[in-house]
């Protein structure tokens, strides 16, 4: 709310011509009590010191009466405050302000806005603390009319001009979408003027509009750590990781350092590409600049080492951690789940609990999922139990999803079935194409059949839904159906998403289409491509697994069509382009096939590589000729 001037707060409850002896115990008295209000640490401690205040005949100084406002808002105590405040006899500006800042800053932005209309109503004239405080409010709740009408009042106080109502006012415009409003704001001020430059560039991304945020952040001559890493966010934040990571580069040949934000963000966009080499250096610059290894950025960079695959270098960090919350806690039970370290991620569930740590919602989404990776039915259940029944915490979608998915591994599919019928929630697309696809893999078509009628009949697939239901046809050979699977897609309007796979080399990113032959190692990369089929033919007996091929076309054509997937290409490429033993990671964002999963483990087995690949589901550690996936995924 920034400081107030406590000598003009409101008239002293002492009359002028009263004993200055009084009058400077008085002030004594009052000096002691907010000293120990500012001291306090919990509401029973505040609650007592008011007692002694009334018991004092203090309970209408306005100087203590503003310091107890702002000592309950720090303890979100404001029914107690609102108390307070109602007993004040005229309460002046700055015991409104106390009030509407402790509501803003605690996010109560309807009770700050109301409290604000009131103070109005009451004929008390606003100042730039309290019009600053309440127009936060008005862009945190897209309050635009309200915000207007603020607007028009500082304008009329003259107040609109300095520069914190300015920045709010840029803010509450731009925060609603209003951006010529927010730019005629923003001309007004001075030229140049970084926050405001850094707010603007935060609105922009907020609706998706990427390169009008670059556009001002392009604009802005000298950048603080602040705008850089707004604009970095902003990319991340719309899916443009690789602009991320440029511009983030572009920051370090500026000299400018990095915060813990930043460090957060970009981690953020290593974990989406899987780079584990870019994300080692973003993860040294924590230690160059001094950056606290605290839970936030902890967390950060043990998400980002597990969705490299790295779950060693993941634990190193965990176990470096000074503290661990629940945040930490869960990046690091999902990620081992998702790398297939389902007893390491159950026995930490065990250690969170040990430590006290109270498990949230996402928590158990990760130990489920932990049981279900690696087949654990009774534990799993146990573990759901102790969900509803010791933490009370109400099953989400994701939650049966993980118990559908466990039941369907270990084969008992009536079961998953029955289970997904009893749910207090309505099960969608992704509970019964879990179903599906258990049906799938275990060959029980006949319940598949059912699976997929329901699915059909939702009315909520996507693409993925719909190609898992073509697939499941075509692998009991109903040709007949899969094609009329992919005609109502096509006529849906709805269109497979396009495979793609990348691989990370000497910290260049490279991405592979389905027969791609774009890049500039191509020949080399088919080369590999057919060498691999050659030896595995020879020494492994390898025969393409075809059933999954869509198309009613001949054998040959379809042993062509899963050669060329664009996993291979990038596992070729890296074989072609990095040392021997290297461990070669690709990320796929669509789930990989039998065959490419058959191919994979072999190509392991035989240049004795390790062999790390991420799809849509899960990670998929291949060394020596097994997977860790247990051939399920």
């Amino acid at each position: 709310m920034g400081t107030i001037n406590l000598a003009v707060v409101g008239n002293s409850p002492l009359p002028p011509n009263s004993n200055p002896n009084s009058r400077s115990e008085h002030v004594q008295k009052r000096k002691r009590f907010i000293f120990r209000l500012q001291k306090c640490k919990n509401i029973n401690q505040i609650t007592s010191i008011h007692a002694q205040i009334i018991r004092n005949g203090h309970e209408h100084d306005p100087f203590i009466v503003f310091e107890l406002l702002r000592v309950c808002s720090n303890f979100n105590s404001f029914d107690y405050a609102s108390k307070i405040f109602q007993r004040t006899q005229n309460p002046n500006v700055y015991l409104y302000t106390a009030l509407i800042d402790g509501f803003v800053k605690s996010r109560f932005y309807i009770d700050g806005i109301r409290v604000y209309s009131q103070m109005i109503e009451r004929c008390v004239t606003p100042d730039n603390y309290a019009i600053t405080s309440v127009l936060k409010a008005c862009g945190s709740q897209l309050a635009l009319k309200e915000g207007r009408e603020i607007h028009a009042q500082a304008l009329k106080l003259n107040l609109s001009s300095i520069r914190s109502v300015r920045m709010k006012l840029v803010e509450l415009y731009g925060k609603c979408g209003e951006f010529g409003d927010a730019w005629q704001v923003f001309d007004e001020m001075p030229e140049g003027y970084l926050v405001a430059s850094t707010v603007m560039i935060s609105c922009y991304v907020d609706y998706g509009m990427v390169e009008e945020a670059r556009s001002v952040f392009d604009q802005v001559k000298t950048k603080d750590t602040v705008c850089w890493t707004a604009m970095i966010d902003g990319f991340v934040r719309n899916e443009e990781m690789n602009r991320a990571l440029e511009l983030f580069r572009d920051m370090q040949r500026e000299g400018v350092r990095p915060n813990e934000v930043t460090i957060v963000c970009v981690s953020s966009a290593c974990s989406q590409l899987a780079t584990l080499e870019l994300g080692r250096w973003v993860h040294s610059y924590v230690g160059k600049y001094g950056i606290e290894l605290n839970h936030f950025v902890g967390s950060a960079l043990i998400n980002m080492y597990l969705r490299c695959g790295s779950v060693d270098e993941a634990k190193r960090v965990f176990e470096g951690l000074k503290e661990r919350d629940v945040t930490t806690y869960n990046s690091m039970i999902s990620g081992l789940a998702l790398n297939g370290k389902s007893t390491k991620a159950v026995e930490l569930f065990w250690d969170m609990e040990r430590h006290g740590v109270r498990p949230t919602n996402v928590t158990f989404v990760g130990v489920l999922n932990a049981c279900s990776h690696g087949g654990m039915v009774e534990l799993g259940f146990q573990i759901f139990e102790t969900m509803t029944k010791k933490y009370k915490i109400e099953p989400q979608i994701e939650h049966y999803g993980c118990m559908v998915d466990l039941l369907g591994r270990v084969g008992r599919l009536e079961e998953a079935y029955n289970f997904i019928r009893s749910m207090k929630q309505t099960p969608d697309h992704i509970i019964w194409g879990a179903l599906l696809s258990a049906c799938k893999i275990h060959q029980n078509f006949d319940l598949g059949e059912k699976v997929a009628q329901i699915l059909l009949d939702c009315g909520n697939a996507d693409s993925g839904t719909y190609v898992l239901l073509s697939s499941v046809y075509a692998s009991s050979g109903k040709w007949e159906q899969a094609a009329q699977v992919r005609a109502k897609m096509k006529a849906s309007g709805i269109r497979k998403e396009p495979g793609f796979s990348s691989i990370e080399v000497k910290n260049e990113i490279h991405e592979f289409l389905l027969g791609d032959t774009r890049h500039h190692e191509r020949e080399a990369i088919y080369r590999k491509l057919k060498e691999m089929g050659q030896i595995l033919r020879l020494k492994e007996g390898y025969e393409p697994e075809i059933g999954g091929v869509l198309q009613d076309i001949e054998d040959d054509e379809k042993e062509w069509a899963v050669t060329i997937h664009s996993e291979r290409l990038a596992v070729c490429y890296g074989l072609i382009s990095t040392e021997p033993c290297t461990t070669i990671r690709v990320v796929k964002n669509l789930r990989v096939c039998n065959d490419c999963h058959l191919m994979l483990k072999l190509i392991a087995k035989v240049t004795r590589r390790r062999i790390v690949v991420r799809d849509r589901n899960r990670f998929h550690h291949f060394e020596n000729g097994i997977c860790s996936c247990g051939d399920y995924w």
